[in-house]
C-alpha cells in the first residue's frame, strides 16, 4: 500500500483512532478508572479545540520535516462533510491536519517519530 496515495480524511480516520488510543493508555496509566472522567479527560485531549492548540504549537516550533507539514495542509485542506460542534472550522481542520499526520506516519510504520510526536503531544498537552 502507498501511503502517499490514500487520501488524507482517510488518514485523519487512522490518525483519530490512534491518538484517541494514546490518550486512554495515558489516563489509564495516570490511573484513572470511571468511565465518566475518563471520557470526560479524554475530550481535553481528542477534542478539535484541543488538537488544533497542539499541532499549531508545533509548527510554530518546527517539530515537523517538510513532508509531514505537507501531510499536515492536506489534511487541513481536505473537504471533509463534516465538522466539530464545539470548534470553529479552522480549529477542526487544524485538527483533522495533525489526525491525517498521525495516520500517515502510522501507516508508514514510522514507530520512531510517531514516538517522539506523542511525546511532543503530552508536553504541549499538560502546558494547556
Amino acid at each position: 500500500m502507498d501511503v502517499k496515495e490514500i487520501n488524507a480524511t482517510t488518514l485523519a480516520y487512522i490518525g483519530d483512532a490512534v491518538m484517541s488510543l494514546w490518550v486512554r493508555e495515558l489516563l489509564i496509566e495516570q490511573g484513572w478508572q470511571k468511565p465518566k472522567i475518563l471520557q470526560q479527560k479524554s475530550v481535553a485531549w481528542v477534542s478539535a479545540r484541543a488538537q488544533a492548540k497542539i499541532v499549531i504549537a508545533l509548527l510554530e516550533e518546527q517539530f515537523f520535516t517538510d513532508e509531514e507539514r505537507a501531510v499536515i495542509m492536506r489534511g487541513r485542506n481536505a473537504k471533509c462533510e463534516s465538522h466539530a460542534k464545539n470548534a470553529n472550522i479552522m480549529e477542526y481542520r487544524m485538527a483533522t491536519g495533525l489526525e491525517t499526520v498521525i495516520g500517515y506516519l502510522y501507516l508508514k510504520q514510522e514507530a520512531v517519530r510517531l514516538e517522539a510526536l506523542w511525546a511532543e503531544i503530552q508536553r504541549i498537552g499538560e502546558r494547556k
